[in-house]
């Protein structure tokens, strides 16, 4: 029973001088860079690295930095609504059919995150068929 008065309190200890408030908004945001290295390791694939080659190494973990970096940059413009799981795994399903002659239909299904996808990225993919001029001027606007 004594101990449920400091329940959701948290014990510090630390060996680092300056202001005590600075260190406590440090460890209050230390769950954000645990959080990130959980996604590297488990969504983008970070590890194991199996390249030996160091420029290969360095590249992949470039790559998965600048993917984390967009990421969050992705989780800001959704205001946080939604899990990374849920981010990632619906990129990885927005896949489209090219239909030849025609241009391409989408094969996921569309969901309250992939229309606020589309309005962040101020094109959509999602129509019943989008031509192969509507993607020519969706790759000419990302470049």
């Amino acid at each position: 029973m004594k101990e449920e008065k400091y329940d959701g309190y948290y014990a510090l200890t630390t060996n680092l001088i300056g202001d005590i408030l600075e260190i406590f908004k440090i460890v209050k945001g230390r769950w954000e860079i645990e959080e990130s290295f959980r996604i590297m390791k488990s969504d983008f694939l970070a590890r194991p690295v199996n390249l030996s080659r160091e420029d290969r190494i360095k590249a992949h973990f470039m790559t998965c930095f600048i993917s984390l970096f967009i990421y969050r940059l992705l989780e800001k413009k959704l205001k946080n609504k939604y899990t990374s799981s849920q981010i990632i795994e619906t990129l990885r399903n927005m896949y489209v059919f090219e239909s030849k002659g025609d241009g391409y239909i989408p094969t996921y299904i569309r969901t309250n995150l992939t229309d606020e996808l589309h309005e962040i990225f101020s094109f959509r993919t999602d129509y019943e068929i989008n031509t192969y001029k509507n993607f020519k001027k969706i790759f000419e606007q990302i470049k």
